[in-house]
């Protein structure tokens, strides 16, 4: 049996195939995502009662149940148990580091929280009333010419 859905149209008797995917927790979904290339039609699901709008392996939400959890741990426990560098460390490393992680991850912290001596001219020029998202983008571009190194996101 192959791991698709078929949709007709009733009017015209006109059939379409769809794959279905398994996520690791949850009911398996039907992927639409060629829907309207291949019907020409567009689906409506008002309020998102029955359409997951990503892929993720990071974390799973079902609101009818109020669960949310990050790599397989309960949003609540972790707000409860862990502090907020063991959250950092388990999204980025798929698991709650150890004390010796821990410790090494928030070093490596530390070492990349300064700033450039440079970059504080940026700040000395911006202006008082400057709107916060404008001396955001500023600061990160400055940040790119500064930290070329670190630019690739995919390199943890």
């Amino acid at each position: 049996m192959a791991n698709t859905m078929t949709m007709t149209d009733n009017r015209t008797g006109k059939s379409w195939e769809f794959p279905i995917l398994s996520g690791t927790k949850g009911p398996d979904v039907v992927d639409i995502g060629s829907f309207y290339s291949q019907t020409g039609m567009f689906t409506f699901d008002q309020g998102y009662t029955s359409t997951a709008s990503c892929k993720s392996e990071i974390t799973f939400i079902d609101g009818e149940k109020g669960e949310l959890m990050h790599r397989g741990y309960d949003i609540e426990w972790l707000a409860e148990n862990k502090k907020f560098l063991d959250v950092v460390y388990l999204l980025l490393y798929k698991k709650l580091p150890s004390k010796e992680e821990l410790e090494s991850f928030r070093l490596e912290l530390k070492q990349r929280s300064y700033i450039n001596e440079k970059m504080l001219k940026l700040f000395d020029a911006l202006p008082d009333k400057a709107h916060p998202m404008a001396a955001l983008q500023s600061t990160v571009a400055m940040m790119s010419a500064y930290y070329k190194r670190d630019m690739n996101i995919d390199d943890i």
